[in-house]
């Protein structure tokens, strides 16, 4: 009996060493006492841990696992620098300022008392099956002290390897609780180093991407327009991990925050050279006043990682886009001829339908009416007025829009119109009747954006008035087809009549405009919209959910459009994207379509003024395109030659069964010689199967170099490559891909 008790306590004194040891490396972990919430998908998995003292950390996200119960071990795997982390919760699932945390937190509060600290301890958490492969988890954490609480939402999609993550705040106090940051998300990541892919733009210069190696300290992307967010800084961005990723090789982050408003992220390389990347709505001038009981939702923040380079993640949001965010994004899309550079402000309406005839000859689906056609006191022949009147003009069209949805439809086409409804002119009736509904401080001088200013959403009577403006359209025109919004101006001299609190603009006002888009919605669920805004100043994923496509940029020039387009498809798919073919440029009509047929394809003009040949290589390509663009739309997207490093850029949409394929070629360097000098290697084929390649969108009376006959192995075309035989004479090359039965 002695010598057994004797034996329990060594056993029982190695165990304390032994487990004493673990904590020693480990700090606090202790884990007999832990929980591991592993969330995986298809091939990562994202790891929360709970600990004795019920702090909620970030202890993996990467490759999945086999063995879930070895997510447990990987923090001691990690020694950096000697494990010194003085706060205990530098990878906090959802920091907290005011208590342990240094470094930027998530969330900061004034509490009803005025104390500003915040602790967030773990209480339950839950998980609910959505849809097959979609499951939301909910970790609901409290303050030990304060009747306070955050919920955090992990919506994960296995199969697209996406993440949704939100939070909701909510408080039981005594009074206000003022919300002075209120992050959607908070992510901790490991590796020897990161880099991060921006993007920077302007009117016309969009999507301008920049590559950097992060250094400690805080990088901040953000935005304090209030409309037309992405002008100057778009919301999404990449990280790669270890080294810059390649398009097929490296691990990569994709982030964007699903908000179309004021957007902030902090990446921030931590003093153990780990990163902390916390994003959500920008805290600028926005501290928010929640009442006892009230929710506060913030938008989601998406991410998809990827282990296979960008291309994998660009292929893995095309699909979550299609099938869960962008509105009808398995459907069909109107191609479709624009008036705006044939005509601009000044056309009537015989002129227009001679431009319905144009459509039905040129052969797309629909006419779209663009700026002008409104205001009477005040007439829209410039942009100087009328933006907020918007009955039909008069003068130039004095029997009204039905006439021209009438000849549409006689023409055997579709008819769309062009609106800003979130905008007026100050030389407009409707800013004379309702000063009061416009962006403006009251004591200041206006200043304008485009010489027009922001109507304030955030208040009731105006979203009744940005809704009634679609729904009167309908009303009238139950054949109407198509609209396009715009939004052109930024806000200036921010305040609104209406709100008391001033600081809760900004957010008032998105949450206006999704009232407004959802109400849309509700009535017209499936007429299609565009997105635009003065070119790609608003696009993202929670636009995106009541709109079927985005105008990436105003510029249409069809070479800085490659750039443009390129640069746009890590995020978006290809059925998102409308691209016209215009007149800006030089390169002729065959190069400039070929680059619009990349994604939904448009045209804006003049048609009574192509020459014959250009006419009938037009009508020809719609068709070519009509019988490919299900494969554009929803097929797989390979980049294959960057613009950006050779004088060809070459991409490919593969279908999803692998059995044919379209490669766009386009020379972007037109200096002597230039060419495709070398095969471009296909990818995404079956390497087994047999290929034929010929060449389509010709030009009349131009003969393919590209022999037909010719058969080729999956693996041939992807390890040797085919030459598009692209050259100063050939500046744009298409090649339809097809499987040898």
């Amino acid at each position: 009996m002695v010598k057994t008790k004797k034996v329990k306590r060594i056993l029982l004194d190695l165990h304390r060493w032994a487990l004493l040891v673990v904590c020693a490396g480990m700090n606090v972990y202790t884990f007999a006492q832990d929980q591991v919430i592993p969330m995986e998908t298809a091939s990562n998995a994202l790891v929360l841990k709970i600990d004795q003292k019920k702090d909620v950390s970030i202890i993996y996200y990467g490759k999945k696992l086999a063995n879930r119960n070895e997510y447990d071990l990987i923090p001691q795997a990690y020694k950096q620098l000697g494990d010194g982390d003085y706060t205990q919760v530098l990878n906090a699932a959802y920091s907290s300022s005011g208590s342990r945390g240094l470094m930027e937190p998530a969330v900061s509060v004034t509490h009803a008392d005025g104390n500003n600290s915040l602790d967030l301890r773990y209480t339950s958490h839950d998980q609910q099956q959505i849809s097959p492969g979609v499951t939301q988890y909910r970790v609901l954490l409290k303050d030990p002290v304060y009747n306070f609480e955050v919920s955090l939402y992990y919506k994960v999609f296995a199969a697209q390897d996406v993440i949704e993550q939100w939070s909701v705040i909510k408080h039981n106090e005594k009074g206000n609780v003022v919300l002075n940051k209120f992050a959607s998300a908070n992510l901790y990541l490991k590796a020897d180093g990161f880099w991060l892919n921006q993007y920077h733009g302007d009117w016309a210069k969009e999507m301008q991407p920049e590559e950097s190696k992060l250094t400690h300290g805080i990088k901040t992307l953000d935005t304090k327009l209030g409309t037309r967010a992405n002008l100057f800084q778009p919301s999404v961005f990449m990280v790669s991990l270890g080294k810059p990723a390649s398009e097929d090789e490296g691990t990569v982050l994709y982030g964007a925050l699903e908000y179309s408003g004021n957007f902030r992220t902090d990446l921030e390389l931590d003093f153990q050279n780990n990163l902390r990347i916390i994003s959500g709505i920008n805290n600028y001038a926005s501290p928010y006043t929640l009442k006892p009981a009230e929710e506060f939702v913030t938008p989601a923040f998406l991410y998809v990682l990827s282990h296979q380079g960008k291309g994998y993640a660009s292929r893995q949001l095309h699909d979550w886009a299609r099938s869960y965010k962008l509105l009808d994004g398995q459907g069909d899309r109107l191609t479709l001829l624009n008036n705006w550079e044939a005509t601009y402000f000044d056309f009537n309406e015989s002129k227009l339908k001679e431009l319905l005839k144009d459509t039905k000859k040129l052969g797309v689906d629909l006419f779209l009416l663009d700026d002008g056609w409104f205001a009477n006191k005040y007439p829209r022949n410039g942009d100087t007025a009328g933006l907020g009147d918007w009955q039909e003009n008069k003068t130039k069209l004095p029997n009204g829009i039905s006439t021209l949805v009438k000849e549409a439809g006689n023409n055997g086409v579709k008819f769309g119109i062009w609106v800003e409804p979130e905008m007026v002119n100050p030389k407009s009736e409707l800013y004379e009747k309702h000063p009061d509904w416009v962006v403006k401080q009251p004591a200041r001088a206006e200043h304008y954006f485009r010489n027009q200013l922001v109507l304030d959403l955030a208040n009731p009577q105006v979203q009744d008035f940005v809704f009634g403006v679609i729904d009167n359209l309908f009303t009238k025109n139950p054949d109407l087809a198509y609209i396009k919004w715009d939004c052109n101006a930024v806000i200036f001299n921010a305040h609104s009549a209406y709100l008391k609190n001033q600081s809760h603009f900004f957010i008032e006002y998105m949450r206006g405009l999704y009232t407004v888009l959802k109400k849309i919605r509700a009535k017209y669920p499936t007429v299609p919209m565009m997105l635009c805004s003065g070119g790609g100043g608003r696009v993202d994923y929670a636009a995106l959910q009541y709109f079927t496509e985005y105008w990436p940029s105003d510029n249409t020039d069809p070479l800085e459009r490659i750039f443009i387009q390129w640069e746009y498809s890590y995020f978006y798919p290809a059925v998102a994207g409308a691209n016209h073919v215009t007149d800006w440029g030089k390169q002729p009509i065959k190069y400039r379509t070929d680059v619009a047929m990349m994604g939904k394809l448009g045209f804006d003009i003049v048609v009574s003024h192509l020459n014959e040949k250009d006419l009938l290589y037009c009508q020809n390509a719609i068709k070519d395109y009509q019988s490919f663009k299900q494969i554009v739309w929803k097929g797989d997207l390979y980049r294959l030659a960057s613009p950006r490093e050779s004088a060809v850029a070459s991409l490919s949409y593969v279908s999803k069964d692998r059995s044919s394929a379209v490669m766009f070629n386009y020379l972007v360097n037109s200096r002597y010689g230039q060419g495709s000098s070398y095969p471009v290697k296909l990818k995404g084929l079956e390497a087994a199967s047999t290929y034929r390649l010929s060449e389509i969108s010709l030009y009349p009376g131009v003969n393919s170099l590209i022999d037909s006959q010719k058969v080729y192995s999956g693996q041939f075309l992807m390890e040797i490559g085919f030459n598009p035989l692209v050259n100063s004479g050939r500046t744009s090359v298409v090649l339809k891909v097809e499987k040898v039965k």
